[in-house]
């Protein structure tokens, strides 16, 4: 089996400890641009979204996007399309959550792969985003209101609940852009993912805001 996987150092790294199955060939790409004679694969993993230049590239062939805010259904795809959490420190659980039109192409596939895998609704955030996000909003809360320090929050969080991060080291691994955007989004419908406002003062003070 042969696996396209376009992504970032860290990305490829995570990928690297995952347990595949030995007949696996994976060939990592940094970019898109470089996938040229590479289109005979079983599946593509484009982790870095923002290097997708040709949606109809690999018709036919499962491609699995990492796209956790916008949906399927947003995103207009085509139907060999499905979504998945390529966050950073989220590819190392060995459980991959997966939004797809195609459950049964995907279950064989990922079975070949060893790679155990979950479906979910089509929703902003998936799940295990959505959780992190909020803990990560709710240890900003506390912050901001000075129940305790960004150190004793995290150790806390780690100690109380065998986390391998503390809600702040999340936040720096997944990037507050992302925390902030994924929140923004799913208070339009739901008051209870409200941003911070301690977390809303630091994503104005990021690069670029």
């Amino acid at each position: 089996m042969k696996l396209i996987v376009v992504a970032k150092v860290e990305q490829q790294e995570e990928i690297l400890l995952k347990n595949t199955n030995r007949d696996v060939e994976i060939i990592f790409s940094g970019t898109g641009a470089e996938l040229d004679g590479n289109e005979n694969c079983d599946a593509v993993f484009y982790l870095n979204e923002d290097e997708i230049t040709d949606i109809n590239k690999f018709p036919g062939k499962p491609v699995y996007i990492n796209s956790v805010i916008e949906t399927l259904a947003e995103k207009k795809l085509p139907d060999n399309f499905s979504r998945i959490n390529g966050w950073t420190g989220f590819l190392k659980r060995p459980m991959w959550e997966i939004a797809t039109n195609n459950r049964n192409v995907t279950s064989n596939l990922f079975e070949q792969l060893g790679w155990n895998v979950v479906f979910v609704k089509d929703e902003p955030g998936l799940v295990a985003a959505r959780v992190i996000s909020m803990i990560v909003n709710e240890a900003f809360f506390a912050l901001g209101e000075s129940v305790s320090t960004r150190e004793q929050i995290d150790l806390a969080m780690k100690l109380g609940t065998n986390y391998p991060y503390g809600p702040f080291e999340w936040g720096e691994k997944i990037g507050l852009n992302n925390i902030y955007n994924l929140l923004q989004k799913l208070s339009a419908t739901d008051k209870r993912y409200s941003v911070a406002p301690f977390l809303k003062k630091k994503y104005f003070e990021l690069p670029g805001q």
